[in-house]
């Protein structure tokens, strides 16, 4: 175990842990996760919880700073991540709905009417949705 991380388990944390290790219906990450907290409690290193439970250096390190700050709740719970895609602006969203999803070729190939002059879109007048994606 790295310098300077050490925990000893109480009695009810290392109950919770080992019942959810022998829980069959536990997800296998929160499995990893009690046996890497387990085995460093037991006194074991690093390099040899890293063969027991067949993860890195770092994944050691991140579960056990993780338990020592906030419990076997911190080990159960995953931490938010940033969204993929960035929220909409306060200028975006001062336009209103209009603007917030725009009209593609498809759509307006199924819209079915007469498109109004000028629409953008090289389509003949009228496009029936049976033949619009022919």
């Amino acid at each position: 175990m790295r310098s300077g991380i050490s925990f000893t388990l109480s009695t009810s944390d290392r109950l919770r842990l080992e019942a959810r290790v022998a829980d069959r219906n536990t997800p296998q990450k929160h499995v990893w996760r009690a046996r890497i907290v387990l085995l460093s409690a037991d006194g074991l290193g690093t390099h040899a919880i890293m063969r027991a439970a067949g993860v890195s250096k770092t994944v050691v390190w991140r579960w056990q700073d993780r338990f020592s700050q906030e419990g076997v709740d911190g080990l159960l719970r995953d931490k938010t991540r940033p969204a993929r895609i960035p929220p909409l602006g306060p200028e975006v969203a001062a336009r209103g709905g209009s603007d917030a999803r725009r009209t593609t070729r498809r759509d307006h190939a199924l819209d079915g009417r007469r498109h109004e002059q000028g629409c953008g879109w090289d389509c003949p007048c009228f496009v029936d949705t049976e033949n619009a994606f022919a």
